[in-house]
């Protein structure tokens, strides 16, 4: 484990929710109705107050492009821009226990908008990589048709593309190549 449970989580899940934004013209954009928003929240385990409705939809796919900067950043970027972040929030670190989850930091009160806490929680999740000098562990896919961001954990720091499949499709027209062209 190179991080604590509960800042991989925000780090995956700031990365998930980056993702559901359209960056190139072939993509499409996986967070423009609150129905979406709700699954998005669910499958992310977002505890807290909710308000279910477009203005926290629109504050959350705000939140993307802000979250997205940080895989693309230098380290003095982006500690402007975490203390920016945690700043804006007023936010006051707290140990939490609830659900499943042991004891762990929450930044925010629980009925903070939900826009609110999930940059809290990117940002301290990013205070811990940053603190660890783990920058280069955000990075975007390195397929070429690809823009989604990657959040490597693995031990030797080898994780080059998304969890959208592209090293699986880059991994079969390898193949197809070297079936097509045997050697001699």
């Amino acid at each position: 484990m190179l991080f604590a449970h509960d800042t991989e989580m925000a780090l995956r899940g700031a990365a998930a929710l980056v993702n559901t934004d359209a960056t190139l013209p072939t993509d499409s954009d996986d967070l423009t109705t609150v129905d979406q928003l709700d699954r998005f929240v669910a499958e992310w385990e977002w505890t807290g107050s909710r308000e279910h409705d477009e203005a926290e939809l629109r504050a959350v796919r705000a939140l993307r492009p802000r979250l997205r900067a940080f895989w693309t950043a230098d380290v003095d970027t982006a500690v402007h821009e975490v203390n920016a972040l945690l700043a804006q929030a007023g936010a006051l670190p707290q140990l939490v226990r609830h659900g499943e989850w042991t004891w762990h930091l929450h930044a925010t009160p629980p009925e903070a908008p939900l826009a609110t806490r999930m940059a809290v929680e990117a940002a301290m999740a990013l205070v811990d990589v940053i603190r660890a000098d783990e920058l280069s562990r955000l990075r975007v896919c390195a397929a070429d048709d690809c823009e989604d961001v990657v959040v490597d954990l693995s031990k030797n720091r080898s994780k080059r593309y998304c969890d959208g499949g592209c090293g699986n499709r880059r991994n079969v027209a390898a193949y197809r190549a070297r079936r097509s062209h045997p050697a001699r």
